[in-house]
């Protein structure tokens, strides 16, 4: 069987079940116009999550010993650091971009590939930028909401943000050899789901588990997104009160020859 038919029978499958796909009583999310689809694809998600994703995750996190866990996450923490770096240059962020090659350099050589984040220690705490925030900084709307078959919750424009972010900042993609390459995508994927064990909490009890966690998603993407302006402007402000300060501080040895140092005399 060629490998695009599982993909291919998802994809029929979830366009099949959007007919018996139902919408809750009330108004529509505007930032949610392909509802039924997305609670489609969502169920098929997460019918897949509990079949497979999520009995590996819990007896992964329950057998294996926590340095080990720790180990890999900061190891696939620092393999997908370069879209980090990457994005930092691509929204004009260069002190971060400086700190955060340094955090790279620092835990790939001094912390053995990753596995240990003597970064950290040294005050180079972690960062995190994707192309969709990249997308956002420079004013890209979000688009509608929209879910990933087996990936899960986004919208158009993080949608569209992942594919550089998958095919050209991340490591694995130009690795040659296709099984060491998809072993390291596997890695990540258990990591980011035994990550997600504890989150699930949040859930319990709650009656409509797409919408809250749609609300989650774009509430978190958007506070991502305006912290990054946020600070951005803080720091232009910033610089701008130190120049002010440094021409107050030169005025009295160096007067402005445009503007006169006195009232002019009353006639």
């Amino acid at each position: 069987m060629p490998r695009t038919a599982p993909a291919s029978l998802l994809v029929i499958a979830c366009l099949h079940l959007c007919a018996c796909a139902t919408l809750p009583n009330g108004k529509p999310d505007p930032s949610d116009p392909w509802e039924r689809m997305n609670r489609t694809t969502y169920k098929v998600n997460d019918a897949v999550d509990r079949a497979v994703t999520r009995p590996i995750a819990v007896a992964y996190q329950r057998h294996t010993p926590r340095p080990v866990q720790a180990g890999v996450s900061n190891f696939v923490d620092n393999l997908t650091y370069p879209i980090t770096i990457v994005n930092d240059l691509l929204q004009a962020r260069f002190r971060l971009f400086f700190r955060d090659t340094g955090r790279l350099l620092i835990n790939t050589t001094m912390g053995l590939g990753g596995i240990f984040d003597p970064a950290s220690s040294a005050g180079l705490e972690k960062n995190d930028q994707d192309f969709g925030q990249t997308l956002g900084h420079w004013g890209a709307p979000p688009g509608p909401y929209f879910v990933i078959p087996l990936l899960g919750a986004s919208d158009v424009r993080d949608t569209l943000g992942r594919l550089p972010d998958s095919y050209l900042f991340t490591p694995q993609t130009w690795i040659q050899d296709w099984r060491v390459r998809y072993g390291l995508w596997g890695v990540e994927l258990l990591d980011t789901r035994a990550h997600l064990l504890d989150a699930e909490k949040a859930l319990e009890g709650v009656y409509d588990r797409y919408a809250f966690i749609r609300t989650a998603y774009l509430q978190r993407r958007a506070y991502l997104i305006n912290q990054g302006r946020t600070n951005q402007k803080e720091r232009e402000e910033q610089q701008y009160r130190d120049e002010q300060k440094i021409l107050e501080e030169s005025g009295p040895d160096e007067p402005d020859s445009g503007a006169p140092s006195q009232p002019p005399p009353k006639p």
